[in-house]
């Protein structure tokens, strides 16, 4: 989408906002044309994907949010894992998916899992002292 001025159409400001789909409560907030939604843990955010009805794809989402010049951001343990909207650049790996015009961000994925497999064992450690 190409704007000759720098104003989106729409502009989103949340403050203290939460989602919770599925028992898994997330926190959304936003900079105006960017909102970041923060699901706190891989299995959480598997939860909610596999909570969506079926025949739900990415086109609708991702459709409305360019034609309103927004991108969401979907993070899990502060790390993007993907993007939707008019900043989303799908690549070879969302094809492959199925789930293009979506962008995953495969370091985001690798990144929030491992953040998520380094606090088990301090976890761990502080239950058996």
């Amino acid at each position: 989408m190409s704007r000759t001025d720098s104003t989106a159409p729409l502009s989103i400001t949340t403050e203290d906002l939460t989602l919770t789909i599925e028992g898994v409560r997330m926190d959304v907030r936003s900079t105006g044309e960017r909102v970041f939604v923060e699901v706190p843990t891989v299995r959480g955010a598997i939860r909610v994907a596999r909570s969506l009805p079926d025949g739900v794809d990415a086109d609708g989402p991702a459709k409305l949010l360019t034609a309103a010049d927004l991108t969401t951001e979907i993070r899990v343990r502060g790390r993007t894992v993907i993007v939707f909207g008019s900043d989303a650049r799908p690549g070879p790996l969302a094809r492959r998916l199925g789930i293009a015009p979506a962008e995953p961000r495969l370091s985001g994925f690798l990144g929030a899992g491992w953040a998520g497999l380094v606090g088990v064992p301090v976890a761990l450690r502080r239950l058996f002292r």
